[in-house]
């Protein structure tokens, strides 16, 4: 019972600390650092350069030559004294340096909670889906701080620089992380077998030869290019409700992990009996819905129609990327599982989300029509016009095939 609840309270602050900042990262750079579009883009691509090369320096380092509990503490309490610096600075190219750093550090952590976790579980299908949930309870958790216990988010605190303290909250988190890492359950390194350490299989290249497989193909290519609506709901939601003038915006859009949780229990069901390939075109359409609803919807009587779009990330993540994650392990198989997985993240919040959050800074600077102010029924058409291109291609090309899990190729 212990264990359960060090490894709960791991995952609480682990998601903790990113949904604390990072929700609110586009509505910080526009109004404390003047940022334009693109500039916001560049800083949210961060995320993106962490996700290239955390792979490499799980596999290099972390995997083959230290305790994943003790280098989860290393990389948290660095992580603590550069929040701190990136809650100071005024200056873009100073602030990019800080967040670049940060996040090359914080990435690599997203394996590392899940290597702690799964070095203590037996049962890891029905153990860690119950401690994963704390990290979605934790970024919850941050948002309702933000809009209701601090009102940081309010356009009086955004004005007087109140968001800095969002960066401030979270160091306190990391420092606590860190300090309590340190005391989790021993994880040795997992790559002491040097002959059998490859590059090639720590990038997931041992998965290409899945390619060949015409299905597969076009569901890798529709993963990266739904990155690209993606992307611009993590950019530019926030800065967009707060525009609007919503009350509590961060809060109410923690309400999307809410819809999360409980898509997530209804998606083994919905798999099961429809199939993977009106699964994920649920989960293309959830989009476009979304961002029309964002298109047309205001703060005033239309305000419900920001709330479903809110509401319907449990539908656009969990429809697509979960079910996609189950797709990738059906086809790869035993042998290069783990490669597939890494293939596909990757190229998504790799490669995918590193050009949507470019198009998206491109587009968001395109449609400003006064200082500070933004056309968001044209820029949220946008990403709700290439969701249906790209569910049309995948509902005419794909050809729908059943999944045997007992009988994996």
């Amino acid at each position: 019972m212990l264990i359960k609840i060090q490894l709960s309270c791991m995952m609480f602050l682990q998601f903790f600390i990113w949904g604390g900042w990072f929700v609110t990262l586009g509505t910080f750079l526009g109004n404390n650092l003047s940022a334009t579009g693109g500039q916001i883009a560049m800083a949210f691509s961060t995320q993106s350069w962490g996700a290239i090369i955390a792979p490499v320096f799980i596999g290099l380092i972390a995997d083959r030559y230290f305790n994943a509990e003790k280098i989860l503490g290393v990389l948290h309490l660095l992580g603590c004294g550069l929040l701190l610096l990136m809650s100071q600075t005024n200056d873009f190219s100073v602030f990019y340096l800080y967040v670049f750093s940060y996040m090359l550090l914080y990435m690599p952590t997203l394996a590392l909670v899940n290597s702690v976790s799964f070095n203590q579980m037996n049962d890891t299908a029905s153990e860690f889906p119950i401690i994963r949930t704390f990290g979605t309870i934790g970024w919850i958790i941050s948002g309702v701080v933000i809009s209701y216990v601090f009102s940081w988010d309010t356009q009086e605190s955004i004005t007087s620089g109140a968001l800095s303290n969002t960066f401030k909250m979270v160091a306190l988190a990391s420092l606590i992380l860190g300090a309590l890492s340190f005391t989790l359950p021993k994880t040795p390194p997992y790559g002491n077998d040097k002959k059998n350490f490859s590059l090639k299989s720590v990038l997931g290249w041992d998965a290409l030869k899945l390619l060949k497989d015409r299905n597969f193909l076009l569901f890798f290519v529709a993963s990266v290019l739904i990155c690209i609506p993606l992307a611009f709901y993590y950019q530019q939601a926030n800065p967009f409700l707060v525009e609007l003038g919503m009350n509590n915006p961060t809060a109410k859009m923690a309400l999307g992990q809410v819809s999360e949780v409980l898509f997530m229990l209804l998606l083994p069901t919905f798999f099961i009996r429809f199939g993977f390939k009106k699964t994920i075109l649920v989960g293309m359409m959830a989009w476009v819905i979304r961002y029309l609803l964002f298109a047309y919807g205001d703060v005033g009587e239309k305000t419900y129609m920001l709330i479903i779009g809110i509401l319907l990330h449990g539908i656009c993540y969990d429809f697509f990327f979960v079910s996609g994650q189950i797709y990738t392990d059906f086809k790869a198989g035993e042998k290069v599982k783990s490669a597939a997985q890494g293939l596909i993240t990757l190229a998504t919040y790799g490669v995918g989300m590193l050009v949507g959050f470019w198009i998206a800074g491109k587009v968001s600077d395109a449609f400003i029509i006064q200082s500070g102010q933004h056309d968001w029924d044209a820029i949220w058409k946008f990403p709700a016009l290439f969701a249906l291109v790209v569910f049309l291609l995948f509902l005419l090309i794909f050809k729908n095939e059943k999944i045997n899990f007992q009988n994996k190729p």
